[in-house]
């Protein structure tokens, strides 16, 4: 990684390179008042078999064109994809139903492109335009930070000392819960100096295994799945170190019912999010929860997330591009990304609406990956990203708050 061009690109306003043109534009966080999402009613439900094979594409979803064609859903719908599960460390399993109060329907978001560009490789294709975060000055501060890895093989990101906001599919595959699951773990990469102890216990278990299961997760001495594989990116060092993962178990995992209903049909893409609380607070800097603005509204339309791509392993991978297309819950862009990227958040800054001069950023998205999707009958492949809506806000900082007290503007 060219050091001094990284640098231009984190000192540039806005993270991105634009010309004069946009100077004048509105690049700002605008409060609002959030529709409530308000705990009706839990049931108990039978407790899941954790059973199924992790997926990382979902095939026949609704793509651009359908996902703008689509019919506004009714309010007792949208409490139904909102009302949520619950899946404790135990493995027990709750329902959650809801009811959504003072809100405001938007009209749809208007396509800012004709169409997507179409092209037979979707992941990485080109010229490899992601950055390995390996100097200790980036990887241990934020934003990069922020970026977790996920035990099942996704990434995520901090949203709160105690939450990582992440992908659906990393967890559950839109029917049951995903092998793995159920002892869910979340790795915060931190820098071991250069003759430090020798890691720990010489498991011959793959990387895809995640961590041993021991009550020692925040000893940052095990790297995921014990032994590290041979691959490419292995053996490079940051300056003063070398990554390794600080393991901690997860206390329970909230899921929208959106995506759980997977049983009536097919997952609805809309509703790949999923929230993890912590079994204990870390102590790095989270990065706080945004509402989606349009394209127009993000400066050279550009987004940016990092998360722990699979063919780079244990390196942690940023990347930026244009969002080229967009309905009311997704965003379609082509940024270089490989599995293991999935579940990222990602994020942006802009201006606070305060004093106009502070530029802050924000989760705006979460990265679901390389998606199939039905268009016109035929099918066509993107790269997805799940917006956060003021409902999904709403949502979401209920499960982080546990009230909705402090999700009133966001």
């Amino acid at each position: 990684m060219n050091t001094i061009l990284f640098w231009l690109i984190l000192s540039t306003p806005a993270w991105t390179l634009t010309d004069g043109s946009e100077k004048d534009q509105d690049f700002t966080w605008h409060l609002r008042k959030m529709p409530r999402v308000v705990s009706e009613r839990t049931l108990h439900l039978a407790s899941p078999s954790f059973a199924a094979d992790a997926k990382m594409e979902l095939h026949s979803v609704c793509g651009i064109e359908c996902q703008k064609e689509l019919p506004a859903p009714s309010l007792s719908e949208l409490e139904a994809s909102l009302s949520y599960e619950t899946v404790f460390e135990n493995g027990t399993r709750t329902l959650t139903t809801v009811k959504v109060q003072d809100l405001v329907l938007e009209s749809a978001h208007n396509s800012t492109t004709k169409g997507a560009p179409t092209r037979s490789k979707r992941q990485v294709f080109g010229t490899d335009s992601r950055f390995s975060i390996l100097d200790k000055r980036f990887v241990t501060n934020f934003p990069f930070s922020t970026a977790v890895k996920l035990s099942t093989g996704c990434s995520g990101i901090l949203v709160s000392p105690k939450h990582v906001l992440t992908a659906a599919h990393c967890v559950h595959d839109g029917r049951d819960y995903i092998r793995g699951s159920r002892k869910l773990r979340v790795g915060l990469l931190k820098m071991r100096n250069k003759g430090g102890r020798k890691r720990r216990g010489g498991s011959k278990r793959s990387r895809r295994e995640g961590p041993r299961d021991d009550h020692k997760e925040n000893s940052g001495e095990r790297a995921q799945g014990g032994r590290r594989r041979q691959g490419r990116g292995q053996g490079q060092r940051a300056p003063g170190g070398r990554p390794s993962f600080q393991w901690t178990r997860v206390k329970n995992t909230h899921l929208p019912r959106g995506w759980t209903r997977g049983a009536r049909g097919a997952a609805a893409l809309d509703y790949d999010y999923a929230l993890l609380e912590l079994k204990r607070a870390h102590k790095k800097t989270h990065m706080e929860l945004g509402i989606s603005p349009s394209i127009r509204k993000m400066p050279g339309g550009m987004i940016h997330f990092s998360g722990f791509d699979n063919d780079r392993e244990d390196q942690l991978v940023y990347r930026f591009c244009s969002v080229s297309d967009e309905s009311a819950e997704l965003f379609y862009q082509y940024c270089d990304a490989e599995l293991g990227s999935t579940g990222s958040g990602v994020y942006l800054r802009l201006k606070e609406a305060a004093d106009k001069k502070t530029w802050t950023r924000k989760v705006i998205a979460v990265y679901s990956g390389h998606q199939w999707a039905d268009v016109h009958g035929a099918q066509k492949d993107y790269n997805v990203a799940v917006r956060i809506t003021p409902l999904k806000y709403a949502q979401i900082c209920f499960w982080i708050h546990g009230n909705d007290a402090n999700c009133t503007y966001g």
